[in-house]
């Protein structure tokens, strides 16, 4: 995550939507006070500062907020203190993928409600397949679509940016579609210079065949999505786009 004290804006990070690359983008263009948050792997340019500081979360200890990985079946929460515990004791205020509702909890009110708050949403046919790509390279080609469909544990983003109501937390979401207009919108407002484009890659190109989702995902793969983010789906207006019968 990114809370620019220069800038006045903070960004939270979500997953397979060029959060890294956003962050290596936006870090000379920050200043020395600002909190960058640490990335696997380090990547060039990115400089993680001001993240790792002594804090006690009173707060969070009467709270059961701090979502994590969900299932097909159910969503499943840790108890907040033993991860804010665990955060406390390694002096990691902020941290890579730090939910909105956590760092609310960790910033000053002040600065929360007054800064402007962004992050970015992808839609969720392409990014399933990215995330299998990815899950399959971590485990050496060793997982077929199938299988990674079958154990149901996919890329959910909501936890990052939603409270625990399922409400919206942040001002403005970008569309991963849509990148270098959303990108290129925060930087104008802040005077950050963009050629249109991040000009970095931050992590592996898992995915090699860029097929088009619809040729590559069947009904029983678009049934789960379907149910597994119909609120990403109806939050964010994202619609299946039907490729399957062109040869594009």
């Amino acid at each position: 995550m990114v809370i620019s004290h220069q800038h006045r804006f903070i960004f939270i990070k979500t997953a397979k939507t060029a959060g890294t690359s956003i962050e290596a983008f936006l870090s000379p263009h920050c200043g020395p006070d600002d909190v960058f948050t640490t990335t696997r792997p380090p990547v060039d340019g990115h400089e993680p500062r001001n993240w790792k500081v002594p804090f006690f979360p009173l707060k969070e200890f009467f709270s059961f907020n701090y979502p994590v990985d969900k299932s097909v079946f159910v969503e499943r929460r840790f108890f907040t203190p033993m991860r804010t515990f665990d955060d406390m004791r390694k002096q990691r205020k902020f941290h890579e993928h730090i939910p909105a509702r956590i760092a609310k909890m960790r910033i000053d009110p002040e600065i929360w409600n007054s800064y402007h708050k962004f992050s970015v949403e992808r839609n969720p046919w392409d990014k399933t397949l990215s995330h299998y790509h990815m899950q399959k390279a971590y485990r050496d080609g060793n997982l077929t679509l199938d299988e990674y469909f079958d154990e149901g544990v996919f890329c959910q983003n909501t936890g990052f940016y939603c409270d625990q109501n399922g409400d919206c937390m942040v001002d403005e979401m970008i569309k991963y579609e849509n990148l270098a207009e959303g990108i290129g919108g925060i930087c104008d407002r802040y005077g950050i210079p963009f050629e249109g484009s991040l000009g970095v890659r931050a992590k592996g190109n898992y995915r090699k065949d860029r097929t088009h989702y619809s040729k590559v995902l069947e009904k029983r793969h678009l049934d789960i999505i379907d149910r597994v983010f119909r609120k990403e789906i109806e939050m964010h207006g994202y619609e299946f786009e039907d490729r399957s019968n062109t040869t594009d």
